[in-house]
């Protein structure tokens, strides 16, 4: 008997829809791009390239202040199930993953992480007896501080009966991070024709496309148990830390390597490519392996290779855009803090978008709209 077909799975389907969530960026942007004249009254100003990017800048004088703030999402729905299900706790990777969904906003500005925030909402203060878990939550977050070198400053632990489901938390980050000098700045001004783009390998899902993986275990036949590859489930190899990038962008200074720009690829995926606002094509000519998990993801799910590239990492996490000379240098460094890097694509004049030519995919400026 041949096996039954997959019914597709789409990232909208699993709860997630960008066509409703985007537009409320957009307007968010805007109005709060009319509060930037305050600044003026403490003698600072914004910088107004950094509006839609993934950190903000304010230039206070001999140099420039980055801040961010991102929760993690529902990871830790996953992290719940598989302790119901192994008795294991892994709220020490799910830290990592909360500052690693700050911390890697913040540097594509250019910026060097200063100070982490903590906020965990649990739904009851009942969350916070699971000493164990507690206890890993705590270290997994000084141990990440530690990776990024960054001061853990303080944070909020409130307890939201009623507006956080009882047993849950929800955990949040915010980062604070310094240009200096102020020529490390990364918004992309120097971008352009030429340059090369060097993806930094991810860890796997790292934490995003969550709700999708959720849903999937759902129709898996041992759910979260079942084996994505020989000796690794599902649950974990979606509960793989995900990698802090921070080491990396700062070993490139150190180096002498001058980033343009740089993306983090969260979120609609390679399309994040096409972040910047600047009408450039960018051409991929290498592809990363696609780490088991994802590539489990997409067969279950049902996804072409666009909706996938579209959706998830597909085991690129950071883009970085540099002087074709910078390339290989700029993979060096990487690799030499653990990360696996690859000189994938060029950056190309023309109308925007985005050509993964090994897998026959296009992207335009159309397919991500964040300003």
């Amino acid at each position: 008997m041949s096996p039954s077909p997959i019914t597709p799975l789409s990232y909208e389907q699993a709860g997630v829809r960008y066509d409703l969530i985007d537009p409320l960026k957009v307007a968010a942007q805007r109005a709060a791009a009319a509060t930037a004249s305050h600044l003026s009254a403490h003698g600072f100003s914004e910088v107004e390239a950094s509006r839609g990017e993934s950190a903000y800048v304010v230039d206070v004088g001999p140099f420039y202040l980055a801040s961010i703030v991102e929760c993690l999402g529902t990871k830790t729905l996953v992290a719940d199930e598989m302790q119901r299900l192994t008795g294991r706790s892994t709220f020490a990777a799910i830290a990592q993953d909360t500052i690693a969904m700050s911390v890697n906003d913040l540097i594509t500005v250019g910026a060097t992480p200063l100070v982490v925030q903590a906020y965990w909402a649990a739904g009851g203060s009942e969350w916070f007896s699971d000493a164990e878990r507690a206890a890993a939550l705590v270290a997994g977050w000084k141990a990440a501080c530690d990776t990024c070198q960054v001061a853990w400053g303080g944070g909020e632990t409130p307890a939201l009966a009623g507006i956080v489901e009882a047993g849950r938390i929800d955990l949040a980050a915010s980062c604070t991070g310094l240009v200096k000098p102020k020529s490390r700045l990364t918004l992309g001004d120097k971008l352009g024709p030429g340059d090369n783009i060097v993806l930094l390998a991810s860890s796997g899902i790292h934490a995003n496309g969550l709700s999708l993986a959720r849903k999937l275990a759902e129709r898996l036949p041992q759910g979260y148990l079942t084996e994505v590859e020989p000796g690794l489930n599902f649950g974990d190899a979606l509960l793989a830390p995900t990698t802090l990038y921070s080491p990396v962008t700062e070993a490139l200074w150190a180096a002498g390597v001058r980033v343009h720009y740089a993306a983090n690829i969260t979120g609609h995926g390679w399309r994040k490519l096409l972040r910047h606002p600047k009408a450039l094509s960018y051409r991929i000519h290498t592809v990363p392996p696609v780490p088991p998990v994802l590539r489990f993801m997409q067969q279950q799910a049902g996804h072409d290779d666009a909706e996938a590239y579209g959706t998830l990492n597909m085991g690129a996490g950071f883009a970085l855009y540099v002087h074709a000379d910078d390339a290989e240098r700029t993979v060096e460094v990487a690799q030499a803090c653990g990360v696996p890097a690859w000189v994938a694509g060029e950056v190309l004049a023309g109308d925007k978008q985005l050509h993964i030519e090994p897998l026959g995919v296009r992207f335009s400026g159309q397919d991500l709209q964040l300003r």
